[in-house]
């Protein structure tokens, strides 16, 4: 009989990271996937573009929760999901990354005795003003199974009381959707028309610390545009980002540069994008880990990163917000070659490993588990 695994995504990021981890479970015949979509990310036609472009299937289930804040949005999942979990009766709860569909569908499976498993466990940035950072530290301590992207990862949830035999360093499922479809990227010649005949950057910025503050978010603007003099820069605009700079006044600002603005774009456009540009500045975290796989200048802007091997190993440098900090460190990647490797296990595999270990534990584990409460 197939082992049920209940999996859960909510965000853009999810998407990227789920996808193949349910080939991979598809592929495995004592495994079977049904798949939850929050609606944590409610834009339905980028949900669409996302999911069709990387080959997921449509969610069994679409909760349909939409924005709020952080306590609405997270107390809506939890809500929407429990008679989900009753209905399904998974023999697993698998969560990726750290939005708040990551700790509500957690938490909501932990308190029903089921096993959660968090992919991408391990991660931290120091730094608890952020929720990401709250949502991964209890996630992993509500987790029976925690996958690690890096080495170094063991050691954070070590010293959090975590048993190392929960922990399984894999490598990094955002890697194996890049490798999958880097044959597909979208040529940036596509996306960019003549622009993309001559060297470019790529900026994005979509984190509440640099686009809801307004000194942050115009101090930072003015000091792109003046880069932009240099190297024209490319911005697809999350929703969010170009709402804010709309309520601020700020797009006369933006004109006096060469950045070219664009709407959200798939990830096939994005991946195309990154492959060709000159260096991305960004302040997510994921393109930080596609950079470094793609062997691309990646400037980060911001103070902290809950992923230190793509500076210690890869393409990565941390600017934050200062305009002096980011202009010197735009300065060096322009006049000098940066290199970078490839971290361990970063090689298009993760899922695979991911996947092998579930079903051993399964097979091994999950009839001790019956009394978990």
């Amino acid at each position: 009989m197939e082992k049920e695994i209940l999996c859960v995504v909510g965000a853009r990021p999810n998407f990227m990271k789920i996808a193949p981890i349910m080939r991979a479970i598809e592929a495995h015949p004592a495994l079977k996937a049904t798949l939850v979509h929050t609606g944590q990310h409610y834009d339905a036609a980028m949900k669409h573009a996302f999911f069709e472009q990387l080959g997921i299937p449509e969610p069994d289930v679409d909760l349909e929760v939409g924005s709020g804040s952080h306590a609405v949005q997270t107390a809506q999942i939890m809500l929407r999901f429990e008679p989900v979990l009753d209905r399904v009766e998974p023999d697993l709860v698998l969560v990726v990354g750290d939005v708040n569909s990551t700790i509500a569908c957690a938490l909501v499976a932990i308190k029903k005795g089921v096993p959660v498993v968090h992919v991408e466990a391990g991660l931290r940035s120091r730094d608890r003003a952020m929720p990401e950072e709250i949502n991964r530290i209890l996630t992993d301590q509500l987790s029976e199974l925690l996958f690690t992207t890096e080495r170094e990862a063991r050691a954070n949830l070590e010293a959090e009381g975590i048993a190392g035999d929960k922990i399984h360093f894999v490598g990094n499922v955002m890697i194996d959707t890049l490798h999958h479809n880097l044959p597909r990227a979208v040529p940036a010649a596509q996306t960019l028309g003549e622009m993309a005949n001559a060297p470019f950057g790529l900026l994005t910025l979509h984190r509440p610390s640099n686009v809801d503050d307004p000194v942050v978010l115009r101090r930072l603007l003015t000091t792109l545009v003046e880069i932009s003099d240099e190297l024209p820069l490319v911005f697809p605009q999350h929703p969010r980002t170009r709402q804010r700079i709309a309520d601020l006044g700020l797009e006369p600002l933006l004109e006096q540069g060469r950045i070219h603005c664009l709407p959200p774009l798939g990830y096939l456009e994005m991946l195309g994008l990154m492959r060709e540009a000159r260096l991305v500045l960004t302040d997510s975290g994921g393109i930080q880990e596609e950079t470094t796989a793609l062997g691309v200048p990646c400037l980060t802007l911001r103070e902290n990163t809950e992923r230190p091997i793509t500076v210690t190993e890869g393409t990565n440098r941390i600017v934050g917000t200062d305009p002096q900090r980011i202009r010197s460190a735009f300065d060096e990647v322009m006049s000098e070659e940066v290199s970078g490797r490839i971290p361990e296990y970063w090689d298009g595999r993760a899922a695979e490993r991911i996947v092998e270990v579930l079903a051993q534990w399964l097979e091994d584990e999950a009839p001790r588990q019956a009394g978990i409460a």
